[in-house]
């Protein structure tokens, strides 16, 4: 069964009284994420459902974490623009040297 992609969602649930969250995905790169947590950190993450086209994992709460927007302004942007063309200069100019 093929899903569309409004319907590969991730749904992620936890309530104050337990100390564990539930994920739940339909979405084939959030799977590949999740297995490879999985397989890496089996103390923390557990697939405990799988389906066709779902995969449920159970992990501590503390592991889900929202964050703040980054705000970058267009002088940070030029900062790093700046850095980033001396340091491919210095790239091209090390590997010349090597020749």
């Amino acid at each position: 069964m093929q899903l569309t992609r409004g319907e590969q969602e991730t749904v992620i649930l936890f309530d104050n009284d337990s100390d564990e969250a539930r994920i739940y995905t339909a979405s084939p790169q959030m799977m590949k994420k999740l297995e490879m947590l999985r397989k890496n950190y089996p103390d923390c993450y557990r697939m405990i459902e799988q389906t066709d086209y779902s995969m449920t994992f159970v992990c501590p709460k503390n592991l889900i974490t929202l964050r703040k927007p980054r705000m970058e302004t267009a002088e940070d942007r030029a900062r790093k623009s700046r850095r980033m063309r001396e340091f491919n200069l210095n790239k091209k100019s090390d590997s010349a040297s090597r020749v």
